[in-house]
Parts: C-alpha cells; structure tokens; sequence
C-alpha cells in the first residue's frame, strides 16, 4: 500500500514536499516513481528513483525544481518541489515497481497510491 501526503494549496514560487510511504511489502526492492495528472491531461511522468537511490530520472519540466528522494529506513520517498509554478497543478501520484528499466512509463509500475492535491496560484 502506498499512501501520498503533503499537497496543499501553494503560491507560485513556493515550496511543497510530498511523501509516499509505503506498508506491506520490502519497500528497498522497489523502485519509485511520481506522476501526475491536471484535469482534463493525460497522467505524465515526473521523477523516479531507483530501488537503492543511486540512479534518479526526472521529466524535463521539472529538472533543477523539483527533487526525488527515498528513506528505505522509514519506508518512505520523497518529491520536494521548488519554484513552483501554476502549471505544476495536479494530483501527484506516487508509484512502485520491482522493474528497474522503463521508470519514465506508468505502465511498468504495479502499485499505486490514491494522490494527493497540488494546487499552485499565480
């Protein structure tokens, strides 16, 4: 089970922290990755983190603001967003897989958790 937590209500410029925590399974096997998805778009892509941290991918419309992260003591990964900006409004899922390849593709991960609220005001 995968649960997200940390969206909110933010102005453009601020900073919010979004925390997937994970019960159930060995979390340090898993990979991670976060999409999203605005109203009326698809769900994309936007960071993933491997199942030892070592190796991050990230949408290019996030890279140098936003950043993943994983505590595989605490069961739990990271999104930290900075700079945010109107655009960025969405749900923000967070996901797992024991896949190590395909990280940028929804389909490859198995479990999902039920999002958490991002808005951003201009």
């Amino acid at each position: 089970q995968l649960v997200e937590s940390g969206g909110g209500l933010v102005q453009a410029g601020g900073s919010l922290r979004l925390s997937c925590a994970a019960s159930g399974r060995p979390f340090s096997s898993y990979a991670v990755g976060w999409f999203r998805q605005a109203p009326g778009k698809d769900r994309e892509f936007v960071a993933a983190i491997s199942w030892s941290g070592g190796t991050t991918y990230y949408a290019d419309f996030v890279k140098g603001r936003f950043t993943i992260s994983r505590d595989n003591a605490k069961n739990t990964a990271y999104l930290q967003m900075n700079s945010l900006k109107p655009e960025d409004t969405a749900v923000y899922y967070c996901a797992a897989t024991l896949y190590i390849d395909y990280l940028k593709n929804s389909n490859t991960y198995d479990y999902w958790g039920q999002g958490t609220q991002v808005t951003v005001s201009s």
